[in-house]
C-alpha cells in the first residue's frame, strides 16, 4: 500500500533533526569535561613533580595578621575564619554600594530627560565626566586628595549635625546598641515578619481577583512597621541604647566607625557605577512609547505620578536586564580595595596566601567567593526580571 504525498516517512536516525540536537549538546558537554579533566590532571600532576598538594588544612592554622575593621576578629584567630572576615566587608561594600548606586543613577538618569537646561546639562556632564574616568583613578582621588589630604586631624574633626564626625581616620557616628529589653522587643519584630508575610499575601489576592495593579508589598511592610512601632511602647524600657562618639586623647571611642578606606571605596563605587546606570535609567524611560505619556496626561496625572505609576513600571522591563551586569561589575570592581588598603576579601586572600603559600587554594576560594555572590545577585535579579515581565493574555 502506498504513502499518501505529504504523510510522514521515517527518517534514519542520523539524519533526524531532533536526534542531532541531542547528540550535538551530549558531545559538547563531553568536551567540556574533558578538557576540566586534563586540566586538572595535568596540574595535579605537576604538583606531585614538585612535591605539593592541594589541601585545604592550613585554613585552622593561625592567621597572625590584624584586620582593623569588620566583626570581631583577633589574630589569635584561624586562617578561615580571618578569610570569612574579608567575605563579609566585601559583601557589606557591595550591598551598600549597590544601594547607593541605585539611588544615584536613578536620581541622575531622571535629570538627563529633565526640562530644566541647568539640570539636565549637569547631569550629562557629571555622566560623561565619571563614565570615563578610570576607576582606579577616582578610588585614589577619594582616598588620597580627598580623605588623607582635604579632611583634618582626629582633634579637629568635622562634626556634622547627629553627633556625626568626620576627619582622616573616618566616619564617626551614632548607633544602636541593644539592651536587656531587646529580647521582649524580638519578639514583636518576629510576630511583625509573620503579620507582614500575611498581609502581602492577602493584598496579592485581593489585586489578583480584581485583576488591578498595584503594590501588595506596601502593604506588608505597613504591617511590620505598625507592629514594630507598638512593640517599642509596649516594651519594658528602651530595646536600644544610642551610642554616641566621645573624643578621648588620641581617638574616638564609642559608636560605629567607618574607615577611610571603606568610605573612598564606597564613595568611588558608586559614583563610578551611577553613572552608568544613570543612562540605563534614561534608555528606559525613552523606551517606553509617547503614547503611555499622552494618554496618562490626558487623564489628568500630574508629571510625578505619570513617571511613577506608567512610566517607571514599564522602563523596569528594559532596565533590569542591563541592570543586573552593572551590580556584578560593582561587586567585582571592589577588589581594587586592596590598592587603598581595604580588608576585602581579595586582600585577607592575598595575606593569607603570602604567609602560606597555598597559591591554588586560595585563588580557587577567592574564584569561588565572587562566583558565589554573581550567582546570588544574578538568581535575584533575574526572579524579579520575571516578575515584572509582561505577560500576554
Amino acid at each position: 500500500m502506498r504513502k499518501r504525498a505529504g504523510s510522514p516517512r521515517s527518517i534514519a536516525f542520523w539524519r533526524d533533526v531532533r536526534v542531532l540536537r541531542v547528540v550535538s549538546q551530549v558531545l559538547f558537554l563531553i568536551g567540556i569535561a574533558a578538557a576540566i579533566w586534563w586540566l586538572m590532571n595535568n596540574l595535579t600532576t605537576n604538583l606531585d613533580r614538585s612535591g605539593l598538594n592541594i589541601g585545604f588544612q592550613f585554613l585552622r592554622d593561625t592567621a597572625g595578621f590584624p584586620i582593623s575593621e569588620g566583626i570581631a576578629y583577633e589574630p589569635t584567630d584561624v586562617n578561615g575564619y580571618a578569610y570569612l572576615v574579608g567575605v563579609v566587608n566585601t559583601i557589606r561594600v557591595a550591598v551598600i554600594g549597590i544601594v547607593l548606586a541605585t539611588i544615584i543613577g536613578t536620581v541622575v538618569g531622571i535629570a538627563r530627560l529633565s526640562g530644566n537646561w541647568l539640570v539636565r546639562k549637569l547631569a550629562t556632564l557629571y555622566v560623561e565626566t565619571v563614565r570615563n574616568i578610570p576607576l582606579l583613578v577616582q578610588l585614589f582621588f577619594w582616598y588620597f586628595a580627598v580623605m588623607l589630604t582635604a579632611l583634618p586631624l582626629v582633634k579637629s574633626a568635622i562634626r556634622l549635625p547627629g553627633s556625626i564626625y568626620l576627619s582622616r581616620r573616618g566616619l564617626y557616628m551614632p548607633w544602636p546598641t541593644p539592651t536587656e529589653s531587646f529580647g521582649t522587643w524580638g519578639w514583636f519584630i518576629l510576630g511583625g515578619f509573620v503579620l507582614a508575610i500575611g498581609a502581602y499575601l492577602f493584598r496579592k489576592a485581593q489585586l489578583k481577583r480584581a485583576d488591578r495593579p498595584g503594590f501588595p508589598l506596601l502593604w506588608g511592610a505597613g504591617a511590620l512597621l505598625i507592629v514594630v512601632i507598638a512593640g517599642w511602647f509596649l516594651t519594658p524600657g528602651s530595646p536600644l541604647a544610642l551610642d554616641i562618639p566621645v573624643l578621648k586623647k588620641f581617638n574616638f571611642e564609642g559608636g560605629m566607625w567607618l574607615s577611610t578606606s571603606f568610605s573612598a571605596l564606597v564613595i568611588g563605587l558608586a559614583t563610578y557605577t551611577g553613572a552608568f546606570i544613570a543612562e540605563i535609567v534614561r534608555a528606559g524611560i525613552q523606551a517606553v512609547g509617547k503614547g503611555q505619556n499622552e494618554a496618562a496626561k490626558a487623564l489628568g496625572l500630574k508629571r510625578g505620578l505619570v513617571l511613577r505609576l506608567v512610566v517607571l513600571p514599564q522602563a523596569l522591563r528594559v532596565i533590569i536586564p542591563p541592570l543586573t551586569s552593572q551590580y556584578l561589575n560593582l561587586t567585582k570592581n571592589s577588589s581594587l580595595a586592596i590598592l587603598i588598603g581595604y580588608y576585602d576579601l581579595l586582600n585577607v586572600g592575598t595575606t593569607i596566601f603570602n604567609q602560606t603559600g597555598r597559591a591554588v587554594e586560595m585563588i580557587l576560594l577567592i574564584m569561588g567567593s565572587y562566583l558565589s555572590m554573581s550567582l546570588l545577585t544574578s538568581l535575584l535579579m533575574n526572579w524579579y526580571n520575571r516578575r515584572i515581565k509582561l505577560v500576554e493574555r
